[in-house]
């Protein structure tokens, strides 16, 4: 492990994203993004739909679009358990488009039957997935 690294791991129900040593790791925490470095005190908070960066030991910068979950930061370890976690180059930009598309289809007019909530955080997604694979 390099100098002032510490472990990470980003892991979503269906599989281990991200897994190894990192010089900095950031969230969009529900009340604010937040960056980890070594040493950092212990937390654990919520994060909310948004962009994940990370600094890895070898210099490369790595984003991932989440939709949400939950960070743990102990004894220069983090891990973060998220609903998902997609690196940029992993990202479907048509099917997020789509998604988009379909979001705002529900959300005109006001359809009776619409969960309008759902589709604030459908649109809420897609957008995130966009901007963030637009980005690289």
């Amino acid at each position: 492990m390099a100098e002032k690294s510490f472990k990470l791991e980003i892991v979503t129900p269906r599989r281990v994203v991200f897994s190894g040593d990192v010089l900095s790791f950031t969230a969009p925490g529900e009340v604010g993004g937040f960056q980890v470095l070594y040493n950092h005190a212990p937390l654990l908070s919520a994060v909310t739909i948004g962009r994940v960066e990370v600094h890895d030991t070898a210099g490369k910068v790595s984003h991932f679009a989440t939709s949400g979950g939950f960070v743990e930061v102990l004894s220069n370890c983090v891990t973060m358990l998220a609903e998902t976690a997609e690196r940029t180059d992993e990202i479907d930009i048509r099917r997020a488009a789509e998604a988009k598309a379909r979001a705002e289809e529900r959300l005109q007019g006001q359809p009776q039957g619409v969960d309008i909530g759902r589709a604030k955080l459908a649109l809420a997604r897609a957008v995130n997935r966009l901007r963030i694979a637009q980005r690289e």
